[in-house]
C-alpha cells in the first residue's frame, strides 16, 4: 500500500501516519517528493486495510501497490531514478547515451594506464575494470584481488575516471566500496541475498546485472533488496539471458528493457559484450540496445584482445570502440 499526503504536510503529520504504519507490525518507508511525501507501507502479510489511514490528518487517499517488488516500482515512484557518477547522469533522458567501458579483468598497470588514458581522451567518464573475477572455471583467472583495486584506484587518481569493479561476496563489500564509485554485483550473484543487503546498506550506487537464466521480476526483486535496506542508488543491467541459441554466448533480451522501464524507475543498461560474446556482435547490439531506449552501456574494451586473461574474445580494440563511438555520435 501506497499512503499519499497532502500537498506540504508538515512533519507531524507524517510522523504520527508513520506510527499508525508500526502499529500495525508493518514497516513505513517514507518518499520524499517534490511537493508532497508519500508512505510505502512494508513487510505486510495479505492486504492492509485503508481506513486504518486514510482519515488521518494530512492523508490523501491510499493506493493498493500490485506488485511484489514495492520500492522498484512506478507505482510507489512514477518519476524515473536519475543515478549520477562523475558527472554522468542515468535514468536521464540524454541525446548521447552513457557509456562505461574498459577491459574485463585488471591485468596490469601497464594495461590500466593505457587503456586509461584511451578512454579520457575520448571522453569516456567511468571505467569498468574486474579486480575480483568469478568464474565458470576453478582454473581460470580469478582476477588480482586487492592488487587489483589498486590499480584501479591509481587510474582513477591519475585519469579522473570514475570506477566500476564487482564485489564478489558480502565478505569483501567492504573493500571494493572503498575504491569503486559503482559497485557490479554480476549475474552470478544476483540472488546473493547477503550481499544485496550488504549493497543496501552501502553509499555506493549499485550495478546490477541479470541473472542468467532470471524472469524480469526476478531480477527487480533482487533490486528490491537493495533498496528495502536504503540504498535507492541501483542501475539495472540487462547482459543476455541463457537460451537453447548458441550462435552467441547469451541472448541479448531487449525486450526486457523496454518492459522494465515501464514497471521500474530504476535506469536500465545493456551490456551487449556479455551477451554476444563475440566483439563483432558487440556493436550492432550496442545500437539496438539505444534504439529500445537504454539508459547507458557497458563495453568490454581491451588494447590487445588475443591476449586477454579474460573474455578476449568479446572484446572491442580501440579501433573498434572508435567505430562505435563514431555509430553513436559520441
Amino acid at each position: 500500500m501506497l499512503i499519499v499526503m497532502r500537498q506540504n504536510a508538515p512533519k507531524e503529520e507524517v510522523d504520527a501516519v508513520v506510527a499508525a504504519v508500526r502499529a500495525q507490525n508493518c514497516e513505513p518507508k517514507p518518499i520524499p517528493g517534490g511537493n508532497r511525501t508519500a508512505i510505502c507501507v512494508l513487510g505486510n502479510r495479505g492486504s492492509v486495510d485503508p481506513s486504518l489511514f486514510e482519515f488521518l490528518p494530512g492523508v490523501i487517499r491510499c493506493i493498493s501497490v500490485t506488485k511484489p517488488y514495492k520500492l522498484v516500482s512506478r507505482e510507489i515512484h512514477p518519476e524515473n531514478t536519475v543515478v549520477e557518477v562523475n558527472g554522468v547522469s542515468f535514468g536521464q533522458d540524454n541525446t548521447d547515451i552513457p557509456l562505461i567501458a574498459g577491459p574485463c579483468a585488471v591485468e596490469s598497470w601497464q594495461q590500466m594506464k593505457a587503456v586509461g588514458q584511451a578512454l579520457k581522451a575520448r571522453g569516456i567518464r567511468i571505467m569498468r575494470g574486474g579486480a575480483f573475477k568469478p568464474r565458470t572455471s576453478p582454473y581460470a583467472f580469478q582476477g588480482l584481488g586487492d592488487r587489483g583495486l589498486e590499480l584501479l584506484e591509481r587510474v582513477r587518481d591519475q585519469f579522473g575516471l570514475a570506477i566500476v569493479t564487482e564485489a564478489i561476496d558480502h565478505v569483501n563489500y567492504d573493500r571494493v566500496e572503498a575504491v569503486a564509485d559503482i559497485v557490479q554485483i554480476g549475474a552470478r550473484n544476483m540472488q546473493n541475498y547477503s550481499l544485496l543487503r550488504r549493497a543496501g546498506r552501502g553509499g555506493k550506487p549499485v550495478l546490477l546485472k541479470r541473472g542468467m537464466a532470471a524472469t524480469v521480476d526476478e531480477w527487480l526483486m533482487a533490486a528490491e533488496y537493495i533498496l528495502s535496506e536504503g540504498n535507492p542508488n541501483v542501475i539495472l543491467c540487462e547482459r543476455g539471458v541463457r537460451t537453447f541459441s548458441d550462435h552467441t554466448r547469451n541472448t541479448l533480451d531487449l525486450s526486457a528493457v523496454a518492459v522494465v522501464k515501464k514497471m521500474s524507475h530504476l535506469p536500465v543498461i545493456v551490456d551487449p559484450s556479455h551477451a554476444a560474446g563475440k566483439w563483432e556482435f558487440v556493436i550492432p547490439l550496442s545500437l539496438a540496445a539505444r534504439g529500445v531506449g537504454a539508459d547507458g552501456l557497458l563495453v568490454e574494451v581491451h588494447l590487445d584482445p588475443a591476449k586477454a586473461l579474460s573474455d578476449g574474445a568479446q572484446s572491442l580494440t580501440l579501433k573498434n570502440f572508435d567505430k562505435l563511438l563514431n555509430l553513436l555520435n559520441i
